[in-house]
């Protein structure tokens, strides 16, 4: 019985046009329609390569650390390469700069790095916090060779101190080599990190995902007495309601999980959309995701005595109403929400979706993840508790 029930409520989601389009076409056009929209505004953020000159004095040509640092920010090789820089005389810098074919000029003034810029733009803005880095740089690196100097010195035996002219440059070569072999902390990586439109995609996928209660509705609807007359005859026939209602579930939740794979083929081979390196745990998001979709459905079919139609509205209702918290008609409401009424978000389904893909694409740790995965199994049975206690209370004089 478990089996024929199983293929039979298959056939009757999949027969039906109307739910087919909402749970598969819909996302799929509105997805089309979000990469059209946004595909101009991902490729503006990229950063462009600024233009600036460096005045090559004296006291340049024997800085090796901003000699080093600027080489590897204006490698023509590099993928995070940031300045286009030349170098020139101070005359020529202030030429340049004057008619606006570079950002700024960096000059050693008695020995200390010095920037001019006509204006205060976000090339600017780079290009001073640039050398702001370097310049901490430095001074970290001299106090190494301090503390490193003071080290040798204490070690040595009085008639012994003539040695640490020998080490200078041993000791000088070796905090560069630090330096060469750390890590530039200027890179960039707006292409991947400045990407705010791929919130209207976690939303997507959340909507997509709690259009699964409408496949969960209909399916426990025809199980239902007061819903029409193949429920009347489940009511009074002697096989086991469980049994009916768990393939019914697990009939839509499979039809579901289609939508969303569809919809994920979709996105990453048609749109190109990034999801980022954890691909494993965002489908496992969008699986437990569906899950809370199918428990939604579950709820409303169960707990509410209205028609089909009604109870579709509400399931629609409540997914587009928490897609709009969560930013999908507006990248800054999710933002304001979580501000100004957090508590919204924290039962918004559709948030927890988002909000645990968010994370996943912006931060180096789970436990953001963790705690809108577990948030959102705790919303399902909920919702799955509420509808059996709901379904165990109802009773019928007659059918």
């Amino acid at each position: 019985m478990f089996i024929h029930n199983f293929k039979y409520s298959l056939r009757i989601l999949f027969k039906d046009r109307m739910l087919i389009f909402w749970t598969f076409a819909f996302p799929i056009i509105l997805g089309t329609f979000f990469h059209m929209a946004f595909s101009d505004i991902e490729k503006n953020e990229k950063l462009d390569v600024i233009n600036i000159a460096i005045v090559e004095d004296d006291t340049h040509k024997v800085n090796n650390i901003y000699k080093a640092s600027f080489a590897s920010l204006s490698d023509k090789n590099s993928k995070n390469r940031l300045f286009d820089v030349e170098y020139t005389s101070l005359k020529k810098a202030e030429q340049l700069l004057e008619d606006s074919k570079i950002s700024g000029y960096l000059v050693f003034l008695e020995d200390v790095a010095k920037i001019f810029v006509s204006t205060n733009g976000i090339n600017e803005t780079i290009f001073k916090f640039v050398v702001d880095e370097i310049a901490q740089t430095e001074t970290i690196m001299h106090n190494i060779f301090d503390t490193k100097i003071n080290e040798y010195a204490l070690s040595l035996e009085p008639h012994e101190l003539e040695k640490l002219n020998s080490l200078y440059d041993d000791i000088y070569k070796e905090v560069l080599k630090m330096r060469e072999n750390s890590t530039d902390s200027i890179q960039d990586v707006s292409s991947n990190n400045l990407s705010y439109t791929m919130i209207e995609f976690y939303t997507l996928i959340a909507m997509s995902c709690l259009y699964g209660g409408i496949l969960s509705m209909i399916a426990i609807n025809k199980n239902l007495p007061n819903m029409g007359s193949n429920g009347k005859r489940i009511a009074i026939s002697p096989t086991q309601k469980f049994k009916l209602i768990f393939s019914s579930l697990l009939a839509s939740f499979i039809t579901q999980l289609i939508g969303v794979l569809l919809l994920f083929l979709y996105t990453i081979f048609i749109l190109h959309v990034d999801y980022g390196s954890h691909i494993f745990y965002v489908i496992l998001q969008a699986i437990v995701g569906s899950f809370a979709g199918l428990s939604l459905g579950l709820f409303v079919a169960c707990v509410f005595k209205v028609s089909e139609g009604t109870k579709t509205g509400i399931v629609l209702s409540i997914t587009m109403l928490g897609c709009f918290f969560s930013g999908m008609m507006g990248i800054t409401m999710k933002y304001i929400i979580d501000k100004n009424l957090p508590i919204i978000n924290i039962i918004n389904p559709v948030n927890m979706i988002t909000d645990g893909l968010y994370s996943l694409y912006y931060y180096d740790t789970m436990d953001r993840f963790y705690l809108n995965f577990v948030h959102l199994l705790l919303f399902s049975f909920i919702m799955i508790g509420f509808a059996l206690v709901e379904l165990r209370r109802q009773k019928y004089d007659s059918i």
